[in-house]
């Protein structure tokens, strides 16, 4: 997810030569201090980015600055691409959509294929590189582009198994996790279906025509189908500050009595568990009871599976 951002955040300066930490700290839910940090990290790879403080100043890049000849493969130029259109379909920024086309432009001059498109309404997260999951990924991204009813073998979260046809219309990601937007014939309606819960995806060869949608159909603050969301309340400790901003979004954390806290509605999914254990001690859910004693029944088996270890003797 780094250095998504970071690249993200090159192709920004690129569209508008100067923006403030705290736009770019928005626009990636991360907090001020980690764009400070990739800048660094940036300058330190060569690209000319500087930072004026003070009233009128802003992160920005030399106006001088192109991206080199072979600086990128055709997949890092799709990838970029897909990920700016992203944005660009959510902030509707007329400098985005400059750069996409400079972009496309100078993909197909050095590549001298077909300009570059994209499918993949990306928000936020990072994901695996498992092969399969890669696989079906592809399937998907592909049906999109060739518009190809699917069929999908999908379990839903209280387990119930069904086959359906679906129509993939958009790829998308949030919080680490790949849903595709795709109207679902045996609903009769659009549904966001998350990819993990795919058992096998099968072609069809059927052809369909798109139906018009707009991102606002899309929902991406709650979930549909068989996902459920809870509303959590979490105290968060200085040392895992920065993984809840980056998580729950840094407008979602406020200092509260001298301590921090977070009040979110999440998707209430087997992933959730595993998320806030990950953060270790430093991150207590306060509320609902329900899911705390889902985190406290989850990390005492997890004690119990280490108590009967025993490290192998060194001599």
């Amino acid at each position: 997810m780094k250095y998504q951002h970071m690249i993200d955040m090159l192709f920004v300066l690129l569209a508008k030569r100067r923006i403030s930490a705290g736009e770019l700290a928005a626009r990636y839910n991360i907090s001020v201090r980690t764009v400070y940090r990739y800048i660094d990290e940036m300058t330190v790879a060569g690209i000319p980015i500087d930072v004026a403080r003070g009233a009128g100043g802003g992160i920005y890049i030399s106006d001088t600055y192109k991206l080199p000849k072979g600086y990128m493969t055709r997949e890092e130029y799709e990838s970029a691409i897909n990920a700016m259109q992203a944005m660009e379909s959510e902030l509707g920024d007329p400098a985005l959509s400059s750069a996409i086309s400079k972009l496309s432009a100078k993909a197909k001059e050095e590549r001298q294929d077909d300009a570059i498109t994209g499918n993949i309404l990306v928000d936020s997260g990072t994901w695996g590189n498992e092969r399969k999951f890669s696989e079906k990924l592809a399937l998907l991204e592909r049906a999109i582009a060739e518009k190809e009813a699917l069929e999908i073998d999908y379990i839903a979260r209280d387990g119930e198994r069904t086959r359906r046809i679906v129509l993939p219309h958009l790829l998308v990601y949030k919080q680490n996790i790949w849903y595709v937007y795709a109207y679902c014939r045996l609903r009769g309606a659009f549904r966001l279906f998350k990819i993990g819960r795919m058992r096998s995806i099968l072609k069809t060869g059927e052809h369909f025509s798109p139906m018009p949608f707009s991102r606002d159909d899309v929902p991406l603050s709650f979930w549909t189908d068989e996902e459920q969301t809870v509303q959590a309340k979490f105290l968060i400790s200085p040392d895992v500050l920065p993984f809840a901003e980056e998580w729950l979004g840094i407008e979602n954390v406020r200092e509260e009595d001298g301590q921090f806290v977070a009040d979110v509605t999440l998707p209430d999914d087997d992933q959730l568990v595993e998320k806030i254990l990950s953060a270790g001690a430093g991150f207590k859910v306060l509320s609902p009871a329900p899911l705390a004693e889902r985190v406290r029944d989850e990390a005492r088996k997890i004690a119990e599976s280490y108590s009967v270890w025993h490290p192998p003797l060194f001599t």
